[in-house]
């Protein structure tokens, strides 16, 4: 059985409410040890954390303000946000960056928010969960002018280009790679492009509900990705890059235990080592 971290599942959301514990329970058959439960709004960042402390050997949660919700945070919502990164449960700051594929929020709005998660996560001391569709040209200069400040950060469903990649791990930050890998229309050129990431720099992850793997088979009716699906984007990461399935589980599993700062035979919770954090 292998040992998996998702490191983005999207479990708040309404999808899941009709069996969220059956999801969790396929997850742990499949041999996914560890969730990350992504925050992407205040409200939908409390929910994570209510589900991380109800499964504290199964998961933990990221607390922030995805790209596309950016306009409906005030200073009042982001300052009660910053308090749920003093949680244990809470791994990263995050989802955040830049979306100027769909545009929901103005850019010059997912840009003040995006720094405001930069500036707090170099004083918190917490790595970063970061979105960036469409947008590398804006969303480069700025990470790479915070990327002295904070600790570690990954750039979660990667989907760009070679130049963006490279650009990104020069940076030193992590690639999250999902589904995206096993479609033919629009993610073929995954396909040669995971081979460039180094093996200490390389996680996975489902982002479910989105992205159900298009060779899946059997396909769920209802068209609905989750984190029992996981081993099928490892295959297919492995096959493209030519290594054992078992090697690429153990490595990305290791990737994700340290860049979250994780221990794997932790059960209950205890608070990461943060230099200066405050509440």
């Amino acid at each position: 059985m292998m040992d998996l971290v998702d490191i983005g599942a999207n479990l708040p959301h309404d999808a899941f409410d009709p069996d969220r514990a059956a999801v969790l329970d396929r997850a742990r058959a499949a041999g996914v040890a560890g969730l990350v439960v992504t925050g992407s709004s205040l409200s939908c960042s409390l929910q994570a954390l209510g589900l991380a402390r109800a499964h504290p050997a199964l998961l933990r949660c990221t607390a922030g303000v995805h790209p596309h919700h950016a306009a409906d945070h005030d200073p009042t919502q982001l300052d009660e946000l910053a308090r749920l990164w003093a949680a244990p449960e809470v791994v990263a700051i995050g989802e955040t960056g830049l979306d100027f594929f769909r545009d929901f929020s103005p850019r010059a709005m997912q840009e003040r928010v995006l720094e405001w998660h930069l500036e707090q996560a170099a004083h918190h001391r917490l790595p970063l969960f970061l979105h960036e569709r469409e947008a590398h040209a804006r969303f480069l200069p700025m990470i790479r002018a915070a990327r002295d400040a904070v600790t570690d950060a990954v750039v979660h469903c990667f989907t760009g280009d070679r130049a963006a990649l490279h650009a990104y791990l020069d940076l030193d930050l992590y690639i999250g790679i999902t589904g995206w890998i096993c479609d033919e229309r629009r993610g073929r050129h995954l396909l040669e492009l995971v081979r460039d990431i180094p093996a200490e720099r390389l996680m996975i992850e489902t982002d479910c509900p989105y992205l159900l793997p298009r060779d899946l088979r059997p396909r769920p009716r209802d068209g609905r990705n989750e984190p029992a699906f996981l081993p099928h984007v490892l295959t297919a990461v492995a096959r493209a890059r030519g290594e054992d399935p078992a090697a690429l589980a153990r490595q990305t599993t290791a990737n994700a235990r340290r860049f979250f700062r994780w221990a794997a035979d932790e059960r209950g919770i205890v608070h990461p080592a943060r230099a200066s954090s405050t509440a």
